[in-house]
């Protein structure tokens, strides 16, 4: 799997900002394919950043509904990486 296509996009929230500043802790929105060595190496080559650990979760879609019709959002996976302490990602 190449490396943009594992990584889909990072999550920008103000939690997200946070943990980046205090934990060296970044979230990203992942293929839902994609397992933690695959996310570890894609971060690593794309951001040139050392990767200490990796911390993933399935997030299911909500049912939704409109009018009478019931419906399902996307289900995604989303992958918290903690960076070696000397490094950062500059998201903006």
């Amino acid at each position: 799997m190449d490396d943009y296509s594992v990584i889909v996009r990072p999550i920008v929230t103000e939690q997200g900002m946070h943990f980046a500043n205090v934990k060296g802790a970044y979230a990203f929105e992942v293929n839902r394919k994609a397992n933690k060595t695959e996310i570890k190496n894609a971060v690593e080559r794309i951001y040139n950043v050392k990767v200490e650990k990796v911390r993933t979760a399935n997030r299911i879609g909500k049912a939704r509904r409109r009018g009478r019709v019931m419906g399902v959002t996307p289900a995604w996976k989303k992958a918290v990486v903690y960076l070696a302490p000397d490094n950062h990602i500059d998201l903006f």
